[in-house]
């Protein structure tokens, strides 16, 4: 296979695997905290929202590891010692992140954490624009929920001739 041929690590990989490390993590936790978030404007409870957050996404984040897994095997198995180390470093990465950081460590402190998770003070709160992606035809119907937080719809300006 190839892997036990010496040389140094090139100096591109530790950056180029961190930054596509990064970019794979964010995924990652985008779907598991974006759901549960979703789960708390719903109900309020942090407990529920975050195991429901962690049961409706740890299959997504499941396979796609497991697909991005294979892939960087195929990396590691392609016989040039860069691509190599590029697959190998990638795999163990995302395995640790994925399997370890996403479905134990982040529900862990988030659990932890309780109702702190979804603390932001005031004055940014009202500067942040809040955008529902799934409540657009509750807002139109006028059945926005009295936990919901703060909705402003955005509406463009007027065409000027």
């Amino acid at each position: 296979m190839g892997l036990g041929a010496t040389g140094p690590v090139e100096s591109f990989l530790p950056v180029l695997t961190l930054s596509v490390l990064f970019g794979l993590s964010m995924d990652y936790q985008v779907f598991l905290v974006s759901r549960m978030h979703e789960e708390w404007a719903h109900t309020g409870d942090n407990s529920r929202a975050v195991r429901r957050g962690q049961a409706e996404t740890g299959r997504v984040i499941t396979a796609a590891a497991a697909i991005m897994i294979c892939v960087f095997t195929a990396f590691a198995l392609g016989g040039q010692r860069v691509i190599a180390e590029f697959g190998i470093s990638l795999l163990a990465a995302v395995a640790l992140d994925a399997f370890l950081v996403r479905t134990v460590l982040t529900p862990a402190l988030m659990h932890l954490l309780g109702r702190a998770n979804w603390w932001l003070p005031a004055w940014l709160n009202k500067r942040l624009p809040h955008l529902p992606v799934e409540q657009a035809q509750k807002l139109a119907s006028g059945q926005v929920a009295a936990t919901t937080p703060r909705i402003v719809q955005y509406s463009p300006a007027p065409e000027q001739e």
